[in-house]
């Protein structure tokens, strides 16, 4: 028997999103644009002592064959204003949000996550992500003329001028002393200038240092140099891995990129995102399960998600009916604007090659195929079943933990906090109590010292590229 204490899973919940995960037209789903959802989800995420809430961004509406894509939740409010409003209805939950580093500055953006962690006290985190397409780009002045060399530049440079800005106060200018009327042992709080390729800005950061310094950063991406980013600076990484051997290889591959930064293992979380179908028996959660990628996978939905693929109009075609025999169109120019799930098909006609076979040798309709191709939910089982899964994964390294999207919102993951997180518990695998009041404290990380001398100028840091977003 292993001497070897047991590893503490850090449980996080996500919001679910506009894409096809959510089941919007479910009896018990609710709005994702009143703020009473938010509340609810979030006071759910609580009392079940999850690390954080996190709440990915999309920058505008996607469209499909120059129409909106309405066959998902259709826009959202803005990341930053639902986070300040839910600091003030929770205590102790983190608050993450995706904010893109290609249209904004970093004098914005570092002001406004160094607000949310003062307005939190200390629960803020921001998932650090680049844009990938110029068809968002035509929503902001610099439009989508950005090459990706440019862009990723860009990127770099925004996260390091960021931190310079955070790390502008070192948290010791303000005596604010009535006797003497003092107010500032600094003469010059905030100092900052910084000079490079995309950003020529100086002056005095306008916020004092926050509860944890900075925020803690985030990081969504599963290529080489996404990878490479989370292991030199970021303090928790978006994993996509929920089966064992996938799980351990990329847990592995990170974590041992750590040292050539001067990091330990347990200075960076990797949690993927986890999908869950509850029932009181597992045969029942399967059923529910297979009803639920039906509703996820309307027919109509299909046919979208197939038009991806072949980058052509299909919408004569029958989900229930064999995939088309014409082949994709390839070009630049793709029909589905937007849609992140497009760059994954590089080759569509090799894509198309092998979902024939695979049609054929199951005899699947595009809807059954569609279906077997796409993510499927990550654990399935009673509540014991699920514990047992998600305390498996973490133990065997192939996770720290997971963050969590339900597919009813708000009221998606109450099952789970009443049933998963009290076995959890037991097994002393996962905290009755939150033993910190930051962010930080629930990740295990420590508070970042200033990286800058008092009164001094930032030291200019290279960080590699932050990868676009992959959730």
């Amino acid at each position: 028997m292993s001497s070897e204490p047991l590893k503490q899973i850090h449980l996080a919940a996500h919001f679910p999103g506009v894409n096809n995960t959510t089941v919007w037209s479910d009896p018990a789903a609710g709005s994702h644009i009143d703020f009473d959802s938010f509340v609810h989800f979030a006071r759910t995420a609580e009392r079940a002592k999850f690390d954080f809430l996190f709440l990915a961004e999309g920058l505008r509406l996607r469209e499909q064959g120059g129409k909106i894509y309405d066959l998902d939740v259709v826009g959202r409010p803005d990341t930053f204003t639902v986070l300040a409003a839910l600091a003030a209805v929770t205590e102790r939950l983190g608050l993450t949000g995706t904010i893109n580093s290609t249209f904004n500055e970093p004098y914005e953006v570092a002001r406004q996550f160094a607000s949310l962690d003062h307005l939190s006290e200390g629960r803020a985190a921001w998932n650090v992500v680049t844009s990938w397409d110029a068809f968002t780009g035509e929503n902001f002045r610099r439009g989508g003329f950005l090459p990706r060399e440019d862009r990723y530049s860009r990127a770099r440079e925004f996260l390091a001028t960021a931190t310079e800005l955070f790390d502008s106060w070192d948290g010791s200018e303000i005596l604010a002393d009535p006797e003497s009327g003092v107010f500032l042992r600094d003469a010059r709080p905030g100092a900052f200038a910084h000079q490079g390729q995309h950003f020529d800005i100086e002056g005095h950061f306008n916020v004092p240092r926050s509860p944890q310094g900075r925020p803690v950063i985030f990081q969504a991406g599963d290529s080489d140099e996404g990878r490479e980013f989370a292991a030199s600076s970021a303090d928790a990484i978006f994993g996509r891995y929920g089966t064992l051997d996938e799980g351990r290889a990329f847990y592995s591959d990170v974590k041992r990129r750590l040292p050539a930064y001067g990091r330990t293992p347990d200075q960076l979380k990797i949690l993927p995102a986890a999908t869950f179908v509850l029932g009181d028996t597992d045969a029942e959660a399967h059923e529910i399960a297979h009803e639920v990628r039906r509703l996820q996978v309307s027919g109509q939905t299909a046919i979208k998600y197939l038009e991806h693929v072949w980058n052509r109009d299909l919408s004569a075609y029958d989900p229930d009916g064999p995939l088309p025999a014409v082949d994709p169109v390839v070009g630049e120019n793709t029909i589905a604007l937007g849609r992140a799930g497009v760059r994954q098909f590089r080759d569509p006609l090799d894509t198309a090659r092998q979902w024939r076979e695979l049609a054929e040798a199951k005899k699947l309709s595009i809807r059954e195929l569609v279906i077997a191709t796409t993510s499927g939910q990550t654990f399935v089982g009673s509540a014991a079943t699920v514990a047992e899964s998600i305390n498996g994964l973490v133990q065997a390294d192939a996770a720290d933990g997971f963050i969590l999207v339900p597919h009813i919102t708000p009221g998606g993951l109450d099952g789970f906090a009443d049933t998963v997180v009290p076995l959890l518990q037991e097994r002393g695998v996962f905290r009755t109590e939150y033993e910190g009041t930051t962010l930080r404290d629930h990740l295990g990380l420590s508070v970042p010292g200033p990286a800058r001398p008092p009164n001094g100028p930032a030291p200019r840091a290279g960080i590699p590229e932050p990868a676009s977003p992959d959730l």
